[in-house]
């Protein structure tokens, strides 16, 4: 299963980006954040709005999980 948290952490780590940052281009505060990265599932207008914040395709990542099954 995919945790969706994780990636959003790992990513906005990998991209040296801080929670501070992701939280001002969410426009939301950085205790959100953290909550976020503990959540295994997300709804999919937020989960649109960091993907495009990123510049990563997430819900591709849950798509290609399908393949799997």
């Amino acid at each position: 299963m995919i945790c969706i948290g994780e990636r959003i952490k790992a990513e906005l780590e990998r991209q040296e980006r801080g929670v501070s940052w992701l939280a001002g281009k969410l426009g939301c505060s950085r205790k959100m954040v953290y909550r976020l990265f503990e959540k295994n599932s997300i709804d999919t207008l937020l989960l649109m709005r960091i993907s495009k914040v990123l510049h990563r395709d997430f819900f591709r990542e849950f798509s290609g999980e399908l393949e799997d099954v």
